[in-house]
């Protein structure tokens, strides 16, 4: 048997009651959780079920699927109010599909990522409507792909550089600066940005994304963002 502690990116129901969990953890980075009888109608441990909810898990090899690790425990971690606020909601499923995503291939633990997101989660606790900005950058520069800082005013973000001209038209000067900003500073969430600078930035950071994560794809949820910020 073995314990982890591990942040829920996405789930589906298997069969009637059972469920398959895809989980970013604290000791082995992305791993798949089989749960027999969670879906059951006396199990009220469903509830645990939702976006990035950091749950406490107890683990044997599956009998049916050597690539699956079978849940003899399941709790949460933390309780919060989190997901009764529409936005914080809407940006706490936006990020576990980027998640989702961007960390499947990942086998080795990498603790700065898994503070990051338990760092998110508290910001977004905390009504920081922009948390989730924070955290993509984060990942980018946790990740290995940030920019390389210099005098320039214009990002490059097929290079990762800045350079002296406009290379496309989401870094421009301001929206540059804005990056150079965040790159910068000791404390990130600490930043503000009006509305449409912040619609520009998630674009940017997106954009980004595409060049620097192969086969990357716009998360879904993206459409629910747009719509409430």
């Amino acid at each position: 048997m073995n314990s982890y502690k591990a942040f829920l990116l996405s789930y589906i129901r298997y069969g009637d009651n059972d469920a398959i969990l895809h989980c970013y953890t604290e000791e082995s980075a992305y791993l798949t959780f089989y749960v027999k009888g969670i879906y059951s109608g006396k199990n009220k441990k469903k509830a645990y079920l939702f976006p990035l909810n950091e749950i406490a898990l107890i683990t044997s090899k599956s009998k049916f699927n050597s690539e699956l690790l079978s849940v003899s425990s399941i709790e949460s971690v933390n309780k919060n109010d989190l997901y009764q606020d529409i936005k914080a909601n809407a940006i706490i499923f936006y990020i576990a599909d980027l998640l989702n995503q961007i960390l499947k291939h990942e086998n080795q633990a990498n603790t700065k990522l898994y503070q990051a997101i338990s760092e998110f989660l508290h910001e977004v606790e905390c009504a920081n409507m922009e948390a989730h900005l924070v955290l993509m950058l984060k990942i980018i520069k946790i990740q290995g792909w940030a920019p390389l800082e210099n005098d320039a005013p214009y990002l490059n973000p097929e290079t990762g550089t800045f350079v002296h001209s406009e290379v496309h038209y989401l870094f421009d000067k301001e929206n540059s600066a804005i990056w150079k900003a965040y790159l910068s500073k000791e404390k990130p969430y600490d930043l503000t940005l009006k509305r449409e600078q912040r619609r520009k930035f998630l674009d940017s950071l997106l954009l980004y994304y595409h060049f620097h994560f192969v086969d990357f794809r716009t998360p879904k949820s993206l459409e629910i963002i747009q719509d409430i910020f």
